[in-house]
């Protein structure tokens, strides 16, 4: 007994050592992790870095780049709607308006008649009405007699009605080419208070076509007709060009070297059959590697 006794001491005492030693690395452990937390804790409370003036301006042109981007965008898209909606109401009426080829000198007229009709079936056809895409349900119908005789003319050595020839009697007056428009630029009310009602049978100015004899319009200028579709043509192109080749310009693989960015590399190149079989003759071994 006594024997096992002094066994189970000697083991306790020799068992010591070893406690002592991993207490002490315990306690080393929690120094070290407490060390560790106050390095993080310190660098946590420590003030973000400013940033530097290059990358203020940078991120400033960043955003300067993307709000000019999307301006751009929108021109471009408001640029193909703007063109589509004035070719029907600019480009078509100029063009047509060329076409007739009109006498710039205005001519004498006189109205002949002047019926004021209501609905689809009595308004065939309308010298003014407001509004190109509508069918008219009222319109104004004036018929004119034109001599070639300009009004200038007319004013200085005024003729009797009775004794003129006319060149062309009873043939369809417009306001313009079209015979429509939109306010305020074509108001028929006022159309049919200047040219028909109390004022029929007054000479007044007014412009044949020299390519459609039968053709006469109340307005027409040369000048202000070719401005109309020069500026229709040019200004949605000019405007659609510059946003796409600003945009193309920034944002097209291709214009990499022209920006001065590193190439970006959208593809793997792999070596061309010639440059494998020199590999091959040459060291195999590189060869191998390079597959």
């Amino acid at each position: 007994m006594r024997s096992n006794e002094l066994r189970s001491s000697s083991s306790t005492l020799s068992a010591a050592p070893s406690l002592v030693t991993m207490s002490k690395a315990s306690i080393n452990n929690s120094k070290t992790s407490l060390t560790h937390s106050r390095q993080s804790v310190a660098e946590s409370s420590k003030e973000p870095k400013p940033p530097t003036r290059e990358e203020i301006i940078s991120e400033l042109l960043d955003k300067a780049k993307f709000y000019a981007s999307l301006c751009l965008g929108t021109t471009a898209i408001l640029s193909v709607f703007a063109f589509l909606f004035l070719i029907p109401f600019v480009v078509d009426p100029a063009i047509s308006t060329i076409v007739a080829d009109y006498d710039p000198v205005p001519v004498t007229c006189v109205v002949t008649d002047h019926v004021c009709a209501e609905g689809m079936r009595n308004c065939t056809w309308s010298s003014c009405r407001e509004g190109c895409t509508t069918a008219a349900v009222k319109c104004h119908q004036l018929l004119v007699n034109y001599t070639k005789i300009p009004y200038h003319d007319w004013q200085k050595h005024p003729r009797d009605l009775n004794s003129v020839e006319w060149d062309v009697m009873d043939t369809k007056f417009l306001v313009n080419t079209e015979g429509c428009g939109y306010p305020p630029r074509v108001n028929c009310t006022e159309f049919a208070k200047k040219y028909g009602y109390s004022h029929v049978g007054d000479p007044f100015p007014c412009y044949y076509s020299r390519a459609y004899p039968e053709m006469v319009v109340a307005r027409y200028s040369w000048d202000d007709n070719l401005k109309h579709l020069i500026l229709s043509l040019i200004i949605p192109n000019v405007l659609f060009a510059v946003s796409i080749g600003v945009l193309s310009y920034w944002y097209c693989p291709c214009c990499d070297k022209a920006c001065h960015k590193s190439p970006r590399v959208y593809a793997e190149k792999y070596p061309t059959k010639e440059k494998k079989e020199s590999w091959s003759i040459d060291r195999p071994e590189d060869y191998i590697s390079k597959i």
